[in-house]
């Protein structure tokens, strides 16, 4: 049998994105439930610890949640949360200036971290060998850190934040709407009317005591819960979580923050001119409710039937009907403390938000006049399940999980009943949230308008009040340097931390059987089977793509992957995302520069229909010609607006310098706003018939269902799609510049620069690509 060393394995693994389910699923008749064991204990210094042990592949995800976002802070003192998710990752007492990311990267692993309004999390994936390193380098960061906040290293990382910010809010499209809606929405003082990246000028004021004073009091082991999950041997990790964590100071109780739902005493109206929108976008957002709560599932419903899909009223007046917008979207985002209801439309360019507003308005009045069904609410609760599924199908997502049910339900096995109560929404549940939370409610409306047209921002708006940053007089943290390498005072410890762990034996895993078979048509099929979940993963991969278009019509091969949802022989464009809904499934079609690819999930009961429903999609579609106008307006107005993007023009900048502007790769594969208006029905057609053919098909197939049964379900395939010889034109390799050439595309206006550095390289068939 062969193996390989786990090191390689994982990079392959991260490499192909390959997720391997964990869970354990109760299969027989009646039962239905999940079934996810663990151990939860704590240390005496209030660290929570949760066990998972998981043996299917010799790998451990470690995860700490730590209860503190930005709802911990208090006005005139915010981002200090998201300060210290950067200053975390750069150094502490015994780990040398940006060693975390090399040591878990040298020993084949992979971490990152994030803060958020209610909390911060940190996460690691390694082969099992390097658990130790993990746990001395994250005990490390929570019991030994503050020493290395020195006044150079926090001014450093104050002038990070502030560019983080320009990134995301000041250089780009929309960056401010959240800050406008929470700034509004929730009272002033309240923990959630600021950003997580917080006020410029609370971080710019911000002392070295100020900072430290709030890691002491939150970044404790009170405060946090350690998952460990994976091949582990849960008394040897007890002993290696006392060894590392175990001295460290508990620091004072934390007392949790109590609910702090809100509510509206009158509608507000605000507008901004941004100075990179070039459409207008309209965002309504309703107060509602914290999360776990029945409200907060029955409001995720109702954000569904408002938005989710083509039978939704908001789709069928404001895209359908109208064609005011090329998306739109409801959901509802309740928090720890509190939650907010939101639709956005992404206007088209020109368009009124009035008329926007008064599309809602009928859209309303179209959902209580005609209603939704039972089949309506099952559809959802389908594809609901399936997705809660896919969200804990790695040892990562598990331990995500496990780490926030603990801190923010009070257990781990709070998974069950999550998805109990979701389960468990009626149509009457859904009707009682809107009437108390949407229907005549107060709520804050933001319209962002191009600048120089506030007339399109909706009537009786205000001006939102932002303060734009002038990058010429942009403030920055002086570093404190006297030239010399600051020493780093060390805490006296019991154990010697200035000692890594090495890793210990590397592990050997066995890959997943991969099989391989061919249709009598030329299809490759490539599988591998896991039992672990009732889930299946499929692609069906058709060869081309992007490089079949002409340069001179670029955006066939996108409109073409659009068209394949617009309905089949039998089935409307409505009745067939029913019909995939009902399922649980989902097929997602996009093209891309070398291929059009069908990416499905379902869940195993459901895999014959499913495939059946694909097989239809591609072998009887619909042309339906109002779909393609649709689609075709869709894609143009889309791409109008992603040239507001200093991101997305740096990018197709680049593409047509490194491959030439008559290269068919300098195009987005979208193509362009006037290839598409050229784009007929007629040229989708001749693409299809042209280049689908089942030689250049690949079928890949990772889930439940066994080779037999896949092979059984793929004779459809076989009789339906007649044998074709497709063959596909070598594309021209880019030019490898003879020297360095620097190139400047100048963006009026913008706050940052963004840069795009490289030349070209081998193809994947390469036989250096891999070396």
């Amino acid at each position: 049998m062969r193996t390989m060393t786990l090191k390689n394995f994982f990079r392959i693994f991260l490499f192909f994105g390959f997720q391997i389910p964990i869970l354990a699923w109760s299969q027989k008749a009646g039962q239905t439930g999940l079934n996810i064991p663990f151990e939860k204990y704590q240390l005496s210094n209030g660290l929570t610890v949760v066990l998972h042990v998981d043996k299917s592949d010799p790998m451990v995800a470690v995860a700490i949640q730590y209860h503190v976002g930005s709802n911990r802070e208090v006005k005139g003192k915010t981002g200090f949360a998201h300060l210290f998710e950067h200053i975390m990752f750069q150094r502490s007492e015994n780990v040398g200036e940006d060693q975390f990311f090399r040591k878990i990267q040298n020993a084949g692993g992979d971490l990152n971290g994030g803060t958020g309004n209610d909390g911060t999390v940190y996460y690691e994936v390694v082969p099992k060998n390097a658990l130790e390193l993990v746990l001395w380098l994250e005990s490390d960061r929570m019991g030994y850190l503050l020493n290395t906040v020195t006044p150079s290293s926090f001014a450093n990382q104050q002038n990070v934040v502030q560019n983080e910010k320009r990134q995301m809010m000041d250089n780009a499209p929309y960056g401010f709407t959240n800050y406008v809606i929470d700034k509004n929405l929730f009272p002033d003082g309240h923990p959630y009317s600021w950003q997580v990246i917080g006020e410029m000028e609370d971080l710019q004021n911000a002392t070295i005591d100020d900072v430290k004073n709030f890691y002491r009091k939150y970044y404790i082991p009170g405060n946090a819960t350690l998952v460990i999950a994976g091949d582990i041997n849960p008394a040897e990790v007890k002993g290696l979580v006392e060894k590392y964590f175990g001295e460290i100071p508990a620091g004072n109780s934390i007392t949790d923050l109590p609910k702090m739902d809100v509510s509206l005493d009158q509608t507000k109206r605000l507008y901004h001119e941004d100075n990179f929108a070039n459409a207008p976008r309209l965002t309504i957002v309703w107060p509602t409710i914290h999360e776990y709560t029945n409200d907060a599932y029955a409001l995720d419903f109702l954000g569904e039937l408002l938005s989710g899909g083509k039978k939704s009223p908001l789709y069928k007046v404001l895209i359908e009907e109208k064609q005011l917008a090329p998306r739109v979207m409801a959901y509802n985002n309740s928090m720890e403390l509190a939650g907010k209801f939101t639709i956005s439309v992404m206007a088209n360019p020109g368009v009124d938000l009035d008329d926007v507003e008064s599309a809602i308005n009928e859209a309303f009045e179209r959902f209580e006049k005609e209603g939704f069904t039972e089949k309506d609410v099952e559809r959802i609760k389908a594809k609901l399940e399936t997705q809660f599924y896919q969200g804990i199908s790695s040892v990562l997502m598990k331990a995500f999980n496990l780490a926030r049910y603990n801190e923010y339900a009070g257990d781990p096995g709070y998974i069950e009943k999550d998805l109990a109560s979701l389960m468990a929404v009626t149509q009457d549940d859904i009707w009682r949230v809107y009437r108390h939370y949407i229907k005549g409610k107060n709520y804050v409306m933001a319209s962002f308008v191009p600048k120089g047209k506030p007339e399109l921002a909706t009537q009786g708006s205000i001006a939102a009040g932002i303060k734009e940053e002038n990058v010429e007089q942009a403030m920055e943290a002086k570093p404190v340097s006297s030239g010399q390498e600051e020493a780093i005072l060390k805490t006296p410890t019991r154990l010697d931390r200035s000692i890594e762990p090495p890793l210990g034996p590397e592990p050997v895993v066995t890959p997943p059987k991969i099989w391989k078979a061919e249709t009598k048509n030329g299809i490759s099929i490539t599988g591998i089977e896991q039992t672990e979940l009732p889930l299946v993963q499929f692609s069906l991969i058709i060869k081309g793509g992007q490089t079949l278009d002409d340069p001179a019509k670029p955006g066939v091969a996108n409109l073409l992957a659009l068209m394949m949802k617009s309905g089949t022989r039998e089935m409307t464009a409505q009745e067939l995302e029913e019909a995939i809904e009902l399922l649980g499934s989902s097929i997602n079609i996009y093209a891309a520069p070398e291929a059009i690819v069908f990416d499905v999930s379902c869940l195993d009961r459901n895999f014959e229909k499913t495939l059946d429903l694909l097989g239809k999609m591609i072998f009887e579609p619909r042309w339906d010609s109002k779909e393609f106008e649709i689609y075709k307006k869709r894609t143009i107005n889309t791409l109008i607006q992603r040239k507001a993007s200093p991101e997305y023009q740096a990018q197709i900048a680049y593409n047509q310098i490194l491959f030439g502007k008559d290269h068919i790769l300098s195009f987005p594969v979208a193509g362009t706003e006037s290839s598409v208006a050229l784009i007929t029905l007629d040229d989708v057609k001749k693409y299809y018939s042209s280049y689908f053919a089942p030689n250049v098909v690949s079928f890949q197939i990772a889930g439940s269902p066994a080779r037999k049964r896949i092979l059984s379900s793929m004779k459809i395939f076989e009789k339906k799609w007649p044998s074709g010889k497709v063959v596909l034109p070598a594309v021209k390799s880019p030019v490898i510049p003879e020297k360095p050439v620097i190139y400047f595309v100048d963006v009026p206006g913008a706050k940052q620069s963004v840069i795009r550095v490289g030349c070209p390289g081998i193809p994947r068939n390469h036989p250096d690509f891999y070396p």
